[in-house]
């Protein structure tokens, strides 16, 4: 996007205060009448075109963090690698875990035991007092202890898998593909829920692109059927050396509302990135295109002026008069400007020589 400086700014606005100055009669005489090239606004069909600042975002981010106490014994992965889902990362001394799931599955086994035998027990119980040849008292006994052998049983059966539980935490494996960061703990240090993340995994193909796009360019997109699920708006990107990424993305994602104080409206686009070349963090220029070119007004961009009221072009009338002419600028495709308001297709304006003239004065006219 081509932007003026303020050098051209200054210009301009001592120009269009000239301009204001009419032509003054030498006391030597009439001034030659000065030439000027010119060119017509023309109707060209466009698209679509905004740029804006853009930040690389991961679709994917999650910290690796200990969920049970105990020393590192294995850390198998590069700081930096990729790693794949399911991809084992750290090993926590397993040892005093696996002692404990042998203790609870012993403890398991005499309590599913105890409770055989009270059922045992409590069926001979009943027939016995069926027959009454056993008291209610020896029944009621028998079914307390049918139930208290079937809770310690259970309480066994849960404590076993928790120990299980806090065994298979002792092996920390991937969620989710991508880069691993690097990560302080080595081999031999005490880690616990409590240090925080061992690492971070992020994925990296593909990924996000966020944009916060100025709600007037959110309208032109809209006009031009941006949406998340059939976008003929394409995102395009361009990295810092100026070359234009390899992969097209689409958009997956519109916020709901604009913010108030930027007046912007947050845009995501998601992108393949197989060869890793964006980070998250990083700055890309999004360059949004339009599918569906429509017809409009443009001049070069040297032909526009800009002073403290706003844009404006010098004009040569049918009577090679020139004449100042306020306007109404859209977006910049190339070396042209869009016009949306101030000037008809086919009309003339001073492409070079504006140094030389003021309003109203007379020119000799060279077509471009």
């Amino acid at each position: 996007m081509v932007t003026l400086r303020p050098a051209r700014l200054i210009f301009p606005l001592l120009f269009s205060l000239m301009l204001q100055i009419p032509p003054v009669q030498a006391q030597q005489g009439s001034q030659p009448v000065p030439s000027v090239v010119v060119t017509k606004a023309k109707i060209s069909d466009v698209g679509l075109n905004i740029r804006q600042i853009g930040r690389v975002e991961a679709m994917e981010k999650v910290d690796l963090r200990a969920r049970v106490q105990g020393f590192l014994e294995k850390r198998p992965f590069r700081e930096g690698s990729l790693v794949k889902q399911g991809d084992l990362l750290f090993v926590i001394e397993q040892a005093p875990y696996q002692i404990l799931v042998d203790q609870r599955q012993a403890d398991l086994i005499g309590a599913e035991a105890s409770y055989k035998n009270a059922k045992a027990d409590l069926k001979r119980y009943q027939e016995l007092r069926k027959k009454g040849a056993a008291s209610q008292a020896q029944l009621d006994k028998a079914v307390s202890t049918e139930a208290q052998t079937r809770a310690v049983a259970l309480q066994a059966k849960a404590a076993l898998r928790k120990a299980q539980l806090d065994l298979s935490y002792t092996e920390i494996k991937s969620p989710i593909g991508g880069r691993i960061s690097r990560t302080k703990f080595s081999v031999g240090n005490l880690v616990s829920a409590s240090d925080g993340a061992l690492a971070t995994v992020t994925s990296v193909d593909p990924i996000y692109v966020t944009v916060a796009v100025s709600e007037k360019n959110m309208i032109d997109a809209r006009r031009d059927g941006i949406d998340v699920t059939h976008a003929p708006v394409v995102p395009d990107l361009i990295l810092s050396d100026g070359s234009t990424y390899a992969h097209q993305g689409e958009f997956d994602y519109i916020d709901t509302s604009v913010n108030q104080n930027t007046d912007t409206l947050l845009v995501r686009a998601r992108f393949p990135n197989p060869d890793g070349i964006l980070l998250p963090g990083q700055f890309v220029h999004v360059q949004i295109t339009g599918r569906t070119p429509t017809p409009a007004i443009t001049v070069p961009q040297s032909t526009i002026q800009q002073d403290r009221t706003g844009y404006f072009l010098l004009v040569i009338t049918d009577q090679n008069k020139v004449e100042m002419r306020r306007i109404t600028v859209g977006q910049v495709i190339d070396n042209d400007w869009i016009v949306t308001s101030g000037i008809a297709a086919g009309e003339r304006v001073v492409l070079e020589g504006l140094q030389k003239v003021r309003v109203d004065q007379t020119v000799t006219v060279v077509e471009q």
